[in-house]
């Protein structure tokens, strides 16, 4: 646990704050002994009497304290960690620029000690080129960085920005502090040797959460190309199993957008969902989601499209045979894995065939330039579309497995460990180099 573990947290100002409380006594309950400053803005939601009867300690607000004008020095010394939550927007672009103006931000810019920050925020604010610049600074610095993660915010919006739970936190807090120490002292070497924690894909957050910080985009259903107003070109697929993935990728914590053809399915709760038709519809949608850590490209996109689409229904003049004309639809898995700036580092396409199932998705994944490719076979033999189960085959360059029959909410929850145990293992890598 955490016994004997000295935690400076820092508190500012947002609604998030009504987690603080549970946080605080988290890490007591733990055995850590808690020293809190809070903001300004932090004053705002709750009192600093409130805190102190928390934390057991006082609780620090000025930096020309009465009772030592050094407290943004003495107090980050003392420290085992120093936690920031909640970390506002403001308080992550003054870490960023090296601003000192309240003692919380004094005190974080005098620190030669571990630093943590749990970013709270609406989504926009989140997602806004500024905060994400400041973000990488601060994972370039060696700041370690939980969260945030994905769900209904407080201004009703939903997406990226809520607080990391409070039992993820105290998980995250205690697997570092846990972690052997690293070589040299204070911010320098020490936080040097550990940066590797820092990136959102290697948070150390409980496994049921192994996804949180990432972002994933899920296709699903089939595309309808139009012919006219009231006929398309289409395929049999019913979106289950793109369905079944967006949903298990959500449950280990990634930010998912599921971009659908049209089908008869629920969108999955906590998923933002996009609703589409065509191909050249689903590719924009997708490309307008980037950039993403992870792409799973489930859907059954029509190979082919009319080459004309006629604005009025068409109608059937004699006996004799209509002949179309097609052209190729644009290819969004081939897209998404050749993307240059913002590829995911993990792109996931899938295969429908009828016959020799593993060497065509094993040629399958060295023409789209993606990383694994998950396959099926459709014949008429094993009826997949519209099934609620699914056999299929997982490969990758190095091997291929073949997972017995499950329910296709199964089989996304296998893939979904797969993909959990991908960015663990890229983390573990990126702490070995």
């Amino acid at each position: 646990m955490l016994e004997k573990k000295k935690i400076l947290l820092i508190i500012s100002g947002g609604i998030a704050i009504q987690k603080t409380p549970a946080l605080i006594g988290l890490l007591k309950n733990g055995g850590a002994s808690v020293t809190a400053i809070m903001t300004p803005a932090a004053q705002n939601f709750i009192t600093a009497d409130e805190i102190a009867s928390l934390t057991g300690n006082k609780v620090h607000l000025d930096t020309f304290d009465k009772d030592g004008w050094m407290e943004h020095i003495d107090l980050s010394r003392k420290a085992d960690l120093v936690l920031v939550a909640p970390a506002t927007a403001n308080l992550l672009a003054k870490m960023a620029h090296g601003l000192a103006d309240d003692l919380a931000s004094t005190t974080l810019l005098a620190s030669d000690k571990p630093v943590m920050v749990c970013p709270a925020m609406n989504v926009e604010m989140w997602n806004a080129p500024a905060t994400q610049r400041n973000i990488e600074t601060l994972r370039g610095d060696g700041v370690l960085i939980t969260g945030p993660a994905p769900g209904l915010l407080a201004c009703g919006e939903f997406g990226m920005g809520r607080l990391t739970e409070p039992e993820d936190i105290f998980e995250a807090v205690q697997s570092f502090l846990k972690a052997p120490s690293p070589s040299g002292e204070g911010r320098g070497e020490g936080l040097r040797s550990i940066s590797s924690l820092q990136t959102p894909h290697a948070n150390p957050l409980p496994r049921e959460r192994a996804l949180a910080g990432l972002k994933a985009i899920v296709t699903s259903g089939p595309t309808h190309e139009a012919i006219d107003p009231v006929r398309f070109v289409s395929n049999r697929s019913s979106g289950k199993q793109g369905h079944a993935i967006a949903k298990a990728l959500a449950d280990l914590g990634a930010a998912v957008t599921l971009v659908t053809g049209p089908t008869s399915l629920p969108a999955p709760q906590g998923v933002q969902t996009i609703a589409i038709e065509s191909a050249a519809e689903m590719l924009k949608s997708c490309k307008n989601s980037l950039p993403v850590d992870i792409a799973v490209c489930a859907a059954a996109v029509a190979d082919w499209t009319p080459e004309t689409y006629q604005s009025s229904k068409m109608k059937k003049t004699s006996d004799t045979a209509m002949t179309l004309s097609f052209r190729q639809n644009p290819d969004v898995l081939a897209t998404l894995s050749a993307a240059d700036k913002d590829r995911p580092r993990l792109v996931v396409g899938f295969a429908a065939e009828t016959d020799d199932v593993v060497t065509n998705a094993q040629a399958k994944l060295v023409k789209k330039g993606c990383d694994w490719v998950v396959a099926n076979s459709v014949s008429a033999a094993n009826p997949v579309f519209g099934s609620d189960e699914n056999q299929v085959y997982f490969v990758t360059s190095a091997n291929t497995e073949e997972w017995p029959k499950a329910s296709k909410d199964e089989i996304a929850r296998k893939l979904g460990e797969r993909i959990a145990q991908f960015f663990r293992d890229d983390a573990v890598k990126t702490a070995a180099e």
